[in-house]
């Protein structure tokens, strides 16, 4: 999967670029014969945007330029035989970008003068997003994942198998790991055949999971997702030992990972995670509750899109697969509505959502009938 983080949002998308800009969503497929179907689906919603720039008064030559690189991907065989579960396309006369991402996207094509991020809202929420890391002496795989699928995400400069972190000729007959009894419950900490950890291998150890624990904290540091560590027990108390990652679960998945596939990991890591997520949705929305009233919330468009410019949303809770296009003059921090979009326009569900995530506040993007009161939107407020 290509990542997307809160960084790229900052720097690439958030803001405004030459021209117009064209955010295409479609759900894809890993493997079968639905996967002839995606780039037919590419080629319908660039169709679709290519209409919509056309009634807008833009010629054929500079659309030919802006399209020349979506449509490329059309023709890219290769391209389509490594999809995930939705693509992402965003094109400007400017920027070409694209993300395979575990989120299947309904089918959306927005044309305005920013990008339409809100459908990759589950993926740069801590809400969203889980990850697993699996540890074996063979083998090392980071997984990143949503409710639905799993993707792996790729660990560079970090040895992938113990073996590789020892000097040349160790015995490495001596690295057997296997299932020892947990350290939590009084036994010992790591255990190999026949005989417990050596000191010497156990530093060798240490060190091959701080190495890991650097690149994962460097890869997740964005959005820190919830990390849930898939290996042998024995081998949970060395690594949180060693871990700087801030959300590491005190709960794992037990036994040899190996053995493991990525739907296994992904079933067994969401049991773990999914009630983490409840209680801090549920924490959200009992404050939402408990200040409404006071002045410190809103489910007003205008206003909660206004405030999230100013860094003032703590909380937001936003529908998804709905928009409400309108503009935002930042000089007069005015919001005109629109029943439907209008040149210049954006989806202001959508500018809420970003810029209270890129102001540090926490956004749960929900389906409509799950956000507070009833509304498209509800907002607590920092001040």
């Amino acid at each position: 999967m290509e990542r997307i983080t809160l960084e790229q949002i900052r720097q690439t998308f958030a803001d405004t670029h030459a021209g117009w800009c064209v955010s295409l969503y479609l759900p894809t497929h890993r493997a079968g014969r639905e996967m002839e179907q995606d780039p037919i689906r590419l080629r319908n919603l660039l169709r679709r945007a290519e209409e919509e720039l056309r009634a807008r008064g833009l010629r054929s030559t500079p659309l030919d330029a802006l399209f020349a690189k979506p449509r490329d991907l059309l023709r890219d065989h290769d391209f389509w035989q490594h999809q995930s579960d939705g693509l992402a396309v965003f094109f400007s006369e400017d920027l070409f970008r694209f993300f395979r991402v575990p989120l299947p996207f309904a089918e959306l094509a927005v044309v305005t003068d920013r990008f339409h991020l809100k459908p990759l809202l589950p993926l740069l929420t801590s809400d969203g997003t889980f990850s697993v890391l699996a540890v074996s002496q063979n083998d090392l795989r980071l997984l990143v994942g949503t409710r639905h699928t799993m993707d792996s995400v790729e660990l560079a400069d970090v040895p992938r198998r113990l073996v590789d972190t020892l000097p040349e000729g160790y015995p490495e007959r001596q690295l057997q790991l296997h299932t020892g009894t947990p350290a939590a419950s009084g036994g010992r900490a790591a255990v190999f055949h026949g005989h417990d950890i050596s000191n010497d291998i156990k530093i060798r150890l240490q060190q091959w999971f701080r190495t890991i624990d650097r690149e994962v904290c460097a890869l997740l540091a964005d959005s820190t997702p919830p990390l849930v560590l898939a290996g042998v027990e024995s081998l949970y108390p060395l690594y949180r030992e060693i871990s700087g990652y801030p959300r590491l679960m005190d709960t794992g998945i037990a036994g040899n990972p190996e053995n493991m596939t990525p739907e296994e990991l992904h079933a067994r890591g969401w049991e773990i995670v999914e009630p983490v997520f409840a209680k801090n949705r549920g924490t959200a929305r009992a404050r939402y509750h408990q200040l409404a009233g006071t002045g410190q919330t809103s489910t007003d468009v205008a206003e909660t899109v206004a405030a999230a410019g100013h860094g003032r949303v703590e909380v937001l809770f936003v529908a998804v697969g709905v928009q409400v296009w309108g503009r935002l003059d930042r000089d007069s921090d005015k919001v005109a509505l629109h029943p439907a979009p209008e040149p210049g326009d954006q989806d202001l569900l959508d500018l809420a959502a970003i810029q209270t995530l890129v102001s540090g506040g926490a956004v749960y993007a929900l389906p409509p009938e799950e956000v507070p009161d009833g509304a498209l939107l509800a907002a607590v407020f920092r001040f």
